[in-house]
């Protein structure tokens, strides 16, 4: 009798100590996905993918950026540090740093080479540059560094991110068509990489090519095809289906599939076989998969939010979410893991489709303005003092401006003044401002929270809603506005009951809560800002 009771009582200590963590922690990011997608394509989505989430998992409505600026870098690296870019340090996919005096990019390392069939270039990349843990990190750690942590994505910074600085492997894709890492994480791909690469698994989607995925008539929430607004895919004659990828393909790479739907399903196999070979959430403990699907914003850049394409690349995702899921039930099973989904940014509505519809709104590009300032500061000063315009960020030349014996307060003070009347111009800060914000001003939060104060500008504006620094087709992201900022979170699995939230809530709050939730330290940067209605759902 005692015997029964004593491996009673070590059953239920075993168990208790079982359910403190889930098997496997799944992270999805959906690049560039606005919270507006899951509303208008409802109607056409399958039971068992998006809405098998938003049913059974608990989903906040309310979600948002809280710094700029919104791009992809900058995301992942806020959602997993859940911190901002004056912490983590990606204050971009690239920028001028003021302290090296030139461009870099987010997870550029030229002290490590390219692992697989990519190019030098393509390879040369770790998360040396973030400068935050992540909750990835935080999960190695406490487990010892028995748990596994492995990222992956189509981009190299959406893989690397993630993952953390501690991460087993991160995985990204080559135009050579295969997924590569570098030496960060090991000389060697392992060898179900190898062999899913010689697969050579891109070249089924490339010669079957794109057409839409259900009836014309389904597609009635997007506009027509060939509409304006739309860019053209890899010299394609005119952006209507079918799109032959073949002929693509071969006039260009395998990096192609990058701006199709079928680089998510790519992806998504990709992520099954790691589960499979690596063999995640095979025991209690806990392990870590980032997936970050980064088709949906090649499309959306490409072709714009209200294209047919971009609906179809919704609509393909949604039953290769259907697929995924299924699968995790199967192999980790139901209830042993948890899954979280957002994004790492929203997008803008093309600007000529709103003005178009006389919202007085309008593009301008980058080069636009960076050349607007050039010839301001030579008909002003004289000369050249631009150094750099990228990223909202006005870097001025402060060699020149010494040389000239000019004050650099004066400086910022004409170019403020300059800027403010331009008519895309909503706010310009200056550094000093910056650093003082005191935390009344809507907009100059964001800014704060997105500057790092060696590696941002002397000046960063803050464009008025609506327009937009890009080309006249398709779309973009970056700024403060909700557009950009307002982005699907959604939690289930092992741990949550199903419930809505409309609350405004911030990105950074994911890592943190994710940490409360199973038992691990806070990332070292967040602010541990938690989301109490994940941890108070238990089934």
């Amino acid at each position: 009798m005692r015997k029964s009771i004593l491996m009673l009582a070590l059953f239920v200590i075993t168990n208790l100590s079982a359910q403190q963590r889930p098997k496997l922690v799944v992270g999805i990011v959906v690049d560039q996905m606005k919270m507006e997608y899951l509303y208008r394509f409802s109607d056409d989505f399958s039971p068992n993918g998006f809405k098998k989430l938003m049913n059974n998992g608990f989903v906040f409505q309310n979600m948002h950026y809280n710094y700029m600026p919104t791009y992809t870098a900058p995301g992942h690296a806020s959602i997993y540090t859940g911190t901002t870019p004056a912490t983590h340090g990606i204050v971009g996919n690239e920028w001028f740093s003021r302290t090296l005096g030139k461009e870099m990019y987010c997870t550029d390392d030229a002290g490590v080479k390219t692992v697989g069939d990519g190019t030098a270039e393509e390879g040369a990349m770790s998360p040396k540059n973030l400068q935050s843990t992540t909750i990835t990190d935080e999960v190695r750690m406490a487990t010892n560094f028995n748990g596994k942590v492995i990222g992956m994505s189509l981009k190299d910074r959406g893989a690397i991110l993630p993952a953390g600085h501690f991460a087993n492997w991160a995985f990204w894709y080559s135009k050579t068509g295969s997924f590569i890492s570098s030496t960060f994480y090991g000389e060697k791909l392992p060898e179900w990489v190898s062999e899913f690469n010689n697969e050579k698994n891109y070249l089924k989607y490339i010669n079957k090519g794109w057409d839409l995925f259900k009836p014309a008539s389904v597609y009635n929430e997007s506009l027509p095809d060939n509409n304006p607004y739309e860019g053209k895919l890899y010299g394609s004659a005119a952006p209507v289906f079918p799109y032959d990828l073949k002929s693509m393909y071969e006039k260009n790479d395998a990096g192609i599939i990058r701006a199709t739907p079928y680089g998510n399903d790519l992806l998504a196999e990709f992520a099954k076989r790691a589960i499979e070979k690596e063999e995640l959430g095979k025991d209690n403990i806990t392990d870590f998969l980032t997936v970050s699907f980064s088709s949906t914003d090649y499309v959306g850049h490409l072709l714009g939010p209200r294209s047919m394409e971009l609906q179809d690349t919704y609509l393909r995702l949604d039953e290769t979410i259907a697929d995924f899921l299924a699968y995790l039930d199967k192999t980790v099973g139901k209830g042993n893991y948890l899954l979280f989904l957002t994004a790492d940014h929203a997008g803008a509505e093309n600007v000529i489709y709103l003005k178009d519809r006389k919202y007085n709104v309008d593009n301008y590009p980058s080069k636009e303005v960076k050349k607007s300032l050039q010839e301001f500061s030579v008909k002003t000063f004289g000369v050249d003092l631009i150094q750099n315009y990228s990223n909202f960020n006005v870097f001025f030349n402060k060699q020149i401006i010494k040389d000239k014996g000019l004050e650099l307060v004066q400086v910022k003070k004409a170019f403020k003044e300059f800027l403010i009347s331009q008519p895309q111009v909503k706010r310009v800060y200056t550094e000093e401002e910056i650093l003082a914000n005191a935390g009344n001003d809507y907009a100059l939060n964001f800014v704060a929270k997105g500057y790092d104060v060696t590696q941002n500008g002397d000046l960063v504006i803050v464009d008025k809603p609506g327009d937009i620094e890009y080309t006249a087709t398709g779309t973009s992201h970056g700024t403060i506005w909700s557009y950009d900022t307002h982005v699907p979170a959604i939690f289930y699995g092992w741990g949550i009951k199903k419930g809505e939230s409309y609350d405004k809530k911030g990105i950074t709050e994911i890592a943190a809560t994710i940490a409360q939730k199973i038992k691990v330290t806070f990332p070292n940067g967040t602010e541990a800002k938690v989301m109490q209605e994940v941890l108070d759902s238990k089934k």
